[in-house]
């Protein structure tokens, strides 16, 4: 098989907006006419500027190359231009390309992709998913009281969730973060805190965690000062409690604390795992299909983690082919611990994909299709298209004051 034609698809994400403001698919397709499905998690530039770094990518390294050679692919992509160094545009738009390569390869080999990664070991896998409004509005009135900012709006839809079925349900209300972090909590962010994991803990007693999420949003003594508060509630996990740039730094809040700490979202490669690894900084790793590099580089990335006794839970803020993308990695992943949904897997966030994620009281269940189990609608996609002019994120550009 040799690589011929890259296709690059924006796509709007129709309201509520779970997993943020737009989607970029891609689809690759051999010269026998096998397509492969990915997407690319770059929030760093806007989408057109990042398919436009997908086709010159694809022309420079991947057109008329076999899909089977990933490793090849890889080193092409990381010492392209002499970088030979993690990069988060660079390993956005590999990612994409890459688990599209995965995605041909299992249609053409007729298996799933856990099954060509070593084979799976999970049935089914644990998922969570963020409270999000009872009424769907994912950005409502930040002035008015809502699930982001009301403790017991929080626990009366964290309440429901679990009646649905979910054991685990993730919140961050420890305040605004800023291009300016890290920085101290605010006692009222403290406050509002403390009173989200009581009254959720109070709601659903023990039959979910709680997954206290941050975005990297303190200083060390100021993420100690949260993580103190926060222990009597035994939240699963303390997300990313200060920025990325310092594993050390990070080790220190995680020997701090009895919270296993989580973190990995805005990484990307094995090297930047590593440290973090080496350094004792998280025992839970959040890689993001979408931006780490890929599928291969994940699984590598796993297999470092079950040295350090260290678990994965793979993380979405994006569309439903990274989602596909983290189910195949955690299905062949024996130190998986939870996958991040979005809500149950239906609505308007499939709406530009052909086949379901099968989710089950609380549960994904690996698909067995070939390759990544869906497909794009181009139609749908055609009918959503993103219009703005805001990246996928976006971060207070104040600093936060006491």
């Amino acid at each position: 098989m040799r690589l011929e034609k890259l296709e690059t698809f924006v796509m709007g994400n129709p309201p509520p907006r779970h997993g943020g403001r737009y989607f970029i698919f891609v689809r690759l397709t051999t010269e026998c006419g096998i397509t492969g499905v990915g997407e690319i998690y770059n929030a760093t530039f806007g989408p057109d500027i990042c398919c436009a770094m997908a086709r010159d990518m694809f022309d420079r390294q991947f057109a008329g190359t076999d899909p089977a050679n990933i490793e090849l692919l890889f080193r092409r992509a990381y010492g392209a231009g002499f970088t030979h160094r993690p990069d988060v545009s660079v390993m956005g738009v590999f990612s994409g390309l890459e688990m599209a390569c995965w995605d041909i390869l299992g249609k053409a080999a007729d298996k799933p992709v856990h099954a060509l990664l070593g084979g799976r070991v999970h049935d089914r896998l644990r998922s969570y998913s963020y409270i999000y409004p009872a009424d769907g509005d994912v950005y409502p009135d930040p002035d008015a009281p809502n699930v982001y900012n009301d403790a017991e709006m929080a626990a009366e839809v964290a309440a429901k969730m679990v009646d649905q079925g979910f054991n685990a349900l993730k919140f961050d209300p420890a305040g605004p973060y800023s291009i300016f972090d890290g920085h101290q909590p605010r006692r009222e962010d403290i406050t509002r805190s403390v009173a989200f994991c009581r009254e959720i803990r109070r709601a659903v007693g023990d039959r979910a965690d709680l997954l206290f999420g941050t975005h990297g949003q303190f200083t060390v003594s100021g993420a100690k000062r949260m993580a103190r508060a926060l222990e009597p509630y035994d939240p699963l996990w303390f997300e990313e409690p200060m920025p990325p740039e310092s594993p050390a730094d990070m080790a220190a809040v995680a020997t701090f604390t009895s919270i296993p700490v989580a973190a990995g979202e805005r990484l990307c490669t094995k090297y930047e795992f590593a440290r973090v690894l080496e350094a004792g900084a998280a025992s839970i790793l959040q890689m993001n299909l979408g931006r780490v590099g890929g599928l291969l580089e994940a699984k590598k990335i796993a297999g470092m983690a079950e040295t350090r006794q260290a678990q994965i839970a793979p993380h979405l803020y994006c569309g439903p082919v990274v989602a596909a993308a983290n189910i195949q990695l955690a299905a062949c992943s024996p130190n998986f611990l939870i996958l991040e949904s979005i809500g149950t897997f239906d609505g308007p966030y499939m709406s530009g994909v052909k086949g379901r994620i099968e989710w089950e009281d609380g549960y994904v269940i690996p698909s067995t299709a070939p390759g990544l189990g869906l497909e794009l609608d181009d139609e749908a996609i055609a009918a959503n298209p993103w219009t703005g002019t805001d990246l996928h994120l976006g971060m207070t550009e104040t600093h936060v004051t006491h």
